[in-house]
């Protein structure tokens, strides 16, 4: 039973995903509580998965019992056991979130369980192709949910995320077709032991298919200056949207680069090919520095908080690009972290915007007082993707720091400290504004308080999820031990090193 959970995890959002669809044919009312009943049964399998693999090893499974590299198989060990209850848990939080706010339609229920298998797939598999049919199921779901908006502008910020988003996916489906004629193989484990024989890191076909791979990742993950399609999805999207994809459509994307650079192409290649590294190193730190230079500049807190996750996706980035075992470990931490830390600070905007109808830095005046839970708990998060002790912003950001210079990687690390100034410049700012600046007394036209028809613009499970979010930034801290000893059972060749 437990070799079949990896398989049930991905199964069963896809079934509970079919029956909103086929309600909505009568009424929309068993969206969502059937999307619940699901979700809390992926919460459960994932949990009892991450507690297996953390005290039994790591748990596979060959689908249709075709055993590798020829069969599809699926893989859990520590990395991808705790994405995988990431993701469960992260969802099932957002979908007490959109309990009130909405969208309450079937068909979106139906995108949002599917989605939810997209990444639960893209975390499990074992196989590069698998990866990418998971890559697209993920991307359709999303450019769904974007277009889900009222908004005409939902709808063209989902087909600019639906044009870039399908350029990166092509991109690393020609990278796998190059790497299947250089190996003759898809499964990940059996793509670095190949690799690791022929010793041909710096082959044309090897080197083509790392590049086209791994940009096509850098899409999804929406490096600098791959990045224009997240800002107008982020900012245009339902917010129970916006809280969804933030905090987990690039993180799971960046867990994908991750497991290709350690689980495919190894640190071997990364050590042969010093190209390889240095670009993704320095693609990495633009994308921090621009990603924090243009969230300075933005008036619409919405778009600020997505320009700040290009900016902490490069810092990710950066630490697996590093590949020192405390850099991966910082990179790890802070990317688990921004999930919940991203995710919290949508779904606060929503609930201010819902309250007040404040959705720019001059419309948060005074909103301290006005909204005292939902205000704390956004300040709180904003410190914590700051940095500041002992959140776990903290803690990852250190990691990364000890680790650039541990490999006397002393560009990266002026960028990481640059990157913390700019980040503290426009949260600073917020938390400033929140508490410190007289609220305005005449409401901008776009300062109209929201409701959703039903009178009441806020319901306590949504303040509740906020307040939870930040909460667990601090807590999360405590988890960081635990997690580090996870990685050195999952990427021994790289952390024993």
């Amino acid at each position: 039973m437990i070799e079949q959970l990896p398989v049930l995890l991905v199964v069963l959002p896809i079934i509970g995903g079919a029956i909103p669809l086929a309600a909505s044919l009568v009424s929309d009312r068993a969206g969502w509580p059937v999307a619940t009943l699901t979700l809390i049964g992926q919460a459960v399998l994932a949990g009892l998965l991450a507690w297996t693999v953390s005290t039994s090893g790591t748990v596979s499974y060959a689908v249709g019992g075709f055993a590798a590299p020829y069969g599809i198989e699926l893989v859990v060990d520590g990395l991808s056991g705790a994405v995988a209850l990431l993701v469960a848990v992260v969802s099932l939080g957002v979908l007490a979130y959109a309990r009130q706010a909405g969208p309450h339609s079937g068909p979106f229920y139906g995108l949002y369980l599917l989605l939810v298998a997209g990444l639960t797939g893209m975390t499990v598999t074992g196989d590069v192709f698998n990866l990418y049919v998971f890559l697209e199921i993920t991307g359709l779901a999303a450019y769904g949910l974007v277009a889900s908006g009222r908004d005409a502008s939902a709808a063209v910020a989902a087909l600019k995320y639906l044009i870039i988003g399908t350029v990166g996916a092509s991109l690393y489906l020609l990278g796998i077709g190059y790497l299947l004629a250089a190996t003759g193989t898809l499964n990940m484990a059996d793509l670095a032991t190949k690799l690791g024989e022929m010793a041909a890191y710096d082959s044309t076909l090897v080197l083509t298919a790392f590049g086209l791979m791994v940009g096509g990742l850098t899409v999804k993950v929406a490096l600098f200056p791959l990045h224009t399609w997240q800002p107008d999805a982020y900012a245009n999207a339902p917010d129970t949207v916006s809280a969804f994809i933030s905090a987990l459509v690039s993180t799971v994307s960046a867990y994908a680069l991750a497991r290709l650079l350690f689980s495919v192409f190894t640190v071997e290649f990364l050590t042969a090919v010093p190209v390889a590294r240095w670009a993704l190193v320095g693609l990495a730190c633009v994308s921090i520095i621009a990603g924090s230079a243009l969230a300075v500049s933005q008036d619409s807190v919405q778009r600020m908080l997505a320009y700040s996750s290009v900016s902490q996706f490069g810092l990710v980035v950066a630490g697996f690009a590093i590949a020192t075992p405390l850099a991966v470990v910082g990179a790890t931490v802070h990317l688990l972290g921004h999930a919940v830390m991203k995710g919290g600070l949508f779904a606060a905007t929503g609930v201010i915007e819902r309250e007040t109808g404040a959705t720019t830095m001059n419309g948060y005046a005074g909103m301290g007082s006005r909204v005292p839970l939902p205000a704390f708990s956004f300040a709180v998060l904003s410190l914590a993707m700051v940095g500041v002790p002992p959140a776990v912003g903290f803690v990852g950001k250190w990691y990364i720091v000890l680790g650039a210079v541990n490999a006397e990687n002393w560009p990266v690390v002026a960028v990481l400290l640059a990157s913390t100034l700019l980040t503290l410049a426009y949260f600073a700012r917020l938390v400033e504004r929140l508490y410190f600046a007289e609220a305005t007394i005449h409401s901008e036209p776009d300062e109209v308080p929201v409701t959703d028809g039903s009178g009441q613009a806020v319901s306590f499970g949504m303040i509740a999820v906020v307040v939870i979010a930040a909460a667990l930034a601090v807590a999360l801290t405590a988890a960081v031990p635990e997690l580090q000893a996870m990685l050195e059972d999952t990427l021994p060749p790289l952390l024993n090193q």
